[in-house]
Order: structure tokens, then sequence, then C-alpha cells
């Protein structure tokens, strides 16, 4: 544990010195994790025996990169205790079970904080550790479909559009958790206390959206999908499909972009349109027939050196080339996989990809001698992997 004052070491992140503690789970929880450890933090990821559900080839999972890995059989005899020496060595453990399993367990915030105090102890759920669904099962989709979120996304024609799962788990979820858990860290070594730290999908999820609820509170948002400025509703905000079959996005909201994306557009007569949605039809209806008269790339071209804020659609695998995104390195490969590179940037403690995907159990000899915990009959030392 890192002493106040004491600086990282340089060149590993900002949180160097942070130890977390991650009980194996899916989704959200580990992807925060994954994030604390990009930041500089020794992430200890606690695997059960045999895995979890959707798991992919471990070689492969980027949400485990920058962490290790022991096994434990947290209903095995000896289970508890071993997370428990680790939790009374951590500032911040990660558990994304349904309430209550930690507990059944022996690894709840009770027991964990009678061996440790300062511990920032983060949950990870779609419901919450209260409320009627508290304890029902859930993915994504059903947490963001109550908050209302994912009834605003998608044409009003068709059924909502399902952002994968990265405005639930992500966005609403690990972004909240990590925050959190970051937060509570600071009051802990302020007090010398720690506290718990529940971080829900659903509430998450609702607060990425309160702009739109000051909107909708002021009448300038209307409860229904494309009506609106930043649903695809209006025709200067969304997507056109291209003469090949693609897309090129259009964010061209203030009046002078306005102008620059129909002067390159070639159409006239359409300025005072912008602010007058009874032609906001008429205007898709140009907008749209002119991009299908050119390819995407050579829509691209056209708008490559303005401030139209038009951009080319990309495949998760386009991406890493675009020239911008190379330039800044946004993408990055380690093991032969390319991946995102380590979000956000420091001048000072600059973060990297130190270390490929955890694989199970491969760093329970390293991770006894560096955290200084006792030795117990289940270690496999020949599974270690350093």
């Amino acid at each position: 544990m890192t002493t106040a004052g004491t600086p990282p070491a340089p060149g590993t992140g900002p949180l160097a010195g942070v130890r977390v503690v991650e009980l194996a789970g899916i989704g959200p929880g580990p992807f925060a994790a994954m994030l604390l450890a990009d930041l500089g933090a020794d992430v200890v990821r606690v695997d059960r025996p045999g895995g979890v559900g959707l798991g992919i080839d471990p070689a492969h999972d980027v949400t485990n990169r920058n962490k290790r890995s022991i096994l434990v059989d947290l209903k095995a005899p000896d289970g508890p205790a071993r997370v428990l020496d680790l939790a009374e060595r951590a500032d911040i453990l990660i558990e994304g079970y349904r309430p209550g399993v930690a507990e059944r367990l022996g690894v709840g915030p009770g027991d964990c904080h009678a061996r440790n105090p300062r511990l920032v102890y983060g949950r990870m759920t779609g419901w919450g550790q209260d409320g009627p669904l508290a304890h029902r099962a859930g993915h994504d989709v059903a947490y963001i479909a109550l908050t209302g979120t994912l009834g605003m996304i998608g044409r009003p024609d068709e059924p909502p559009a399902v952002p994968a799962n990265l405005l639930g788990d992500y966005a609403g979820g690990s972004l909240y958790l990590v925050v959190g858990v970051l937060a509570a860290l600071h009051h802990a070594r302020a007090t010398g206390t720690g506290q718990v730290v529940d971080a829900a999908i659903v509430d998450g999820t609702a607060h990425l959206s309160a702009m739109i609820h000051g909107m909708l509170a002021a009448g300038g948002w209307q409860d229904r999908r494309a009506a609106n400025l930043l649903d695809g509703g209006c025709p200067y905000y969304g997507t056109y499909q291209t003469a090949d079959g693609r897309y090129m996005a259009v964010g061209a909201l203030e009046g002078k972009f306005y102008e620059e994306f129909l002067r390159l557009l070639g159409l006239d007569g359409l300025a005072s349109a912008r602010t007058d949605w009874t032609r906001w039809g008429e205007l898709r209806e140009r907008i749209a027939a002119v991009f299908k008269s050119r390819t995407r790339d050579e829509w691209t071209a056209v708008f490559e050196d303005s401030d139209a804020c038009v951009a080319p659609v990309l495949s998760l695998r386009e991406a890493p080339h675009h020239p911008h995104l190379a330039a800044r390195g946004t993408f990055t490969g380690h093991g032969g996989i390319t991946q995102p590179a380590p979000a956000p940037r420091f001048s000072a403690t600059p973060t990297t990809v130190r270390t490929g995907p955890a694989r199970p159990g491969a760093d329970t000899a390293a991770v006894a001698r560096d955290w200084g915990t006792p030795a117990h009959p289940t270690d496999d030392p020949v599974t270690d992997g350093g």
C-alpha cells in the first residue's frame, strides 16, 4: 500500500502502488478492474476453478490485461481465508455477485473490514444492493430498458436499437464503479476509514441521461424516438447511406458548421430549414439523395479538411487504421491482439499495456511473494507464470 505523499514509480500510471482484488465475474466488473490496472494499479484477479460463464479464450480476453491471476475455490474450506488474506493487504476489492452472495461465501464487506478497516469494497450489480429487483438475474439490455435510455435509441418505426453492452455494462456500470472506488479511496486515505460502494447499472445509466431529463422538463425534448436534436430526429445530426452501402455520420449542429455542410454537399436554398422543423423531412430527403451519389471514401475526402463535423462510419477492424487514431496511438498491439490503448492520458505518469491477458492461476506464487500472503496447501507453484 502506497504511503500518502509517496510518488508512484515513473511510467507505470497514476495508480502505481494501489492494490486491487477482483473477484472474477463477467462484464462490467472485469472491465472496471482492467481500467484500474491500465492506470497502474496492481490488480489480482481471483479466478474460480472452471472459469465463469460467457468466458472467451483467456488468451484473448483483453479485459484481463495488466492483471495477475490466482485460482481460489471460494467453496473450499480455505477459500474465504485466502481472499481475506488479500483483502487485508488491499486498497480496493471489487465483486459482482448478487446481493448477499459474498456474505454467504464469507468474503462480504463485514468480513473484509474486520481484517482491513481502510478497504474500499466495490459492489457491481445491475439492479443494485436493494430494491424489488435486487435479487433478480439480468443483463445490460434489461437494465437500460428500465431506465428509459434504451427506448431513446433507434428509428420510431423499428424496435429500439441495442447499443451492444457499451451503454449499460461499461458506461453506466464499470465507469461509475471506478469513479466510486477512487472517490472512496481518496476518503479512506484522508480518514483511515473504508466503505462500501454500491454501483448499480440502473443508477449509472439513469445518471448518464441527466441532460436529457433537463431538456424533457424544459420542453426541449420529446419522449419518443428520433424526434429530437440528438437522437436521429434532426436531419443534420445522424447517419446517411452512401453509394456503396456504407455510411457517413453527420453532426453539423451549429449554424456555421451547418452552412459548411450544405456548401460541401452542393445544396442550396436550405439555410432556413435548419431551425424550421416543418422542413426537416424535405431536408433529410435531399441530404440522403446527395449522399447516395458517391461512395463513403469519396465523401470522406470531400469533408476531410472541413469543419462540417462529418465523418465516415468505420468498422471495428477499420478504426485502428484511421490516420488520426493511428497518429495518436488510440489503438495498440500487444501479444498479437489489436486493442484500445489505455485512456485517458497523463503527462507525468503515462500508462501502457504492460502485460497481456492474465491466465487463470498463473500468478499464484508471484502474488503470494509480492503481497506477503500466507502459503496455502492448495497453492500450486507449478502453474505460476510470473
